[in-house]
């Protein structure tokens, strides 16, 4: 092919004619109407590419990962929580006073109450929510799943013990019980409270209670007994302070045990103290003899004693004793603020547990030798058969 010299034909060039510094070259006109090729943009390079995927893979498996085993561990946490314990029978369990709830999980665990202490501990703080396991003894039933146990301690229903006292007691008797009592804790107070400011009463409470503590609240009980009682008290009393009132009503709760007989027996005191009588009560000497301690069980009381000079020998002053000689229940105080209204000035045993009550001298002395009588026969019994009278003696 021979290449020719451009003309001024009019022939407009072609884009490669002018765009191309070299020679022209013709083009047929197939290879002039074919679509010349976009360039390709420039390409990141194989490595590039393939460390930032396996990044990205990395970090969505981490993430699927640690999902799914949040996951199942929330899933086992919570089954485990819900699901019976291993517990096989009943047992007790005590928390402390400022047990926090992890010492709280590894006590549980180690006593083979709860299988994981890890998941109690922190499945029951999200359960709880700021609020805390209570101190006291806990009985676990069998079988108690973990939120079972949880609810438990929450709820302070801790297992109650009691102390009795009843009514009559010296308060160094009273004392003498609480120090006994295995379960309190703590000593009691140096100094004794004032005779008769104890109620008797029957106190429940939880491990871990304190000694001082059940006697604080003997004496406010009392205190608050004796105040409602006195409000109601009978206008025409002799009696005119709140201390005298206790003082004869402590009277009144040791000489009769029986609940039909105490306003009669408190209703002779009080017609003896408005007659200026003495009182001549024998509880009234043995209190003046042995104090708080009381009287030996197998001590009588002897001729001589009722002539003892003591400030409580009501068989030789006239009135009340400086204080109460025990601590009487509401039924004694009852008794004494609203006695019964009779003439009687004397009572002596019957020999069935209660007493028989007269209006004069001579009736009451009958009274007493019918008694005496009944304590001869008694005796005469008790010297045919020793055997069951040490027995009886015993009881």
């Amino acid at each position: 092919m021979i290449v020719s010299e451009p003309t001024d034909s009019g022939t407009p060039p072609t884009r490669s004619e002018t765009t191309s510094k070299g020679p022209i070259i013709p083009k047929s006109a197939s290879e002039a109407l074919r679509p010349e090729k976009v360039p390709e943009p420039r390409k990141r390079s194989r490595k590039a590419r393939s460390q930032l995927v396996i990044f990205l893979n990395f970090v969505l498996s981490a993430i699927v990962f640690v999902t799914l085993g949040v996951a199942g561990a929330v899933y086992y946490a919570l089954n485990s929580f819900e699901a019976p314990g291993p517990l096989e029978a009943n047992a007790n369990f005590i928390v402390r006073n400022g047990a926090g709830i992890s010492e709280i999980a590894s006590g549980l665990e180690r006593a083979n109450i709860i299988s994981d202490g890890r998941v109690f501990r922190f499945v029951s703080e999200a359960y709880l929510d700021n609020e805390t396991l209570k101190a006291g003894e806990y009985e676990i039933k069998a079988g108690s799943s973990m939120q079972d146990i949880m609810q438990l301690l929450k709820s302070g229903k801790s297992i109650l013990y009691s102390v009795s006292m009843p009514e009559g007691l010296t308060v160094k008797q009273m004392f003498q019980r609480l120090a006994a009592d295995p379960v309190l804790e703590g000593d009691l107070p140096a100094e004794l409270p004032a005779e008769g400011t104890l109620r008797p009463d029957t106190y429940k409470f939880s491990r871990g209670t304190k000694r001082a503590e059940i006697v604080s609240q003997m004496k406010n009980a009392q205190a608050a007994l004796v105040e409602q009682i006195w409000n109601r008290r009978d206008a025409d009393l002799p009696v005119k302070t709140i201390e005298e009132f206790v003082t004869l009503a402590s009277i009144v709760e040791k000489e009769t045990g029986r609940a039909d007989e105490r306003s009669r027996v408190a209703s002779v005191f009080i017609n003896r103290l408005e007659r200026n009588m003495r009182l001549q009560s024998d509880p009234t000497i043995i209190y003046g003899i042995f104090g708080g301690d009381g009287k030996p069980a197998d001590r009588p009381i002897y001729r001589s004693d009722l002539d003892k000079q003591t400030p409580y020998n009501t068989y030789l002053i006239r009135g009340l004793p400086p204080t109460p000689i025990a601590n009487p229940g509401r039924a004694a105080l009852e008794a004494v603020a609203n006695p019964s209204r009779t003439d009687e000035l004397y009572f002596v045993a019957d020999g069935t547990g209660g007493h028989v009550f007269a209006t004069s001298l001579d009736e009451h002395n009958a009274n007493v030798r019918r008694w005496r009588k009944i304590e001869a026969d008694r005796a005469v019994e008790s010297a045919k058969q020793p055997g069951d009278d040490a027995t009886s003696t015993s009881q």
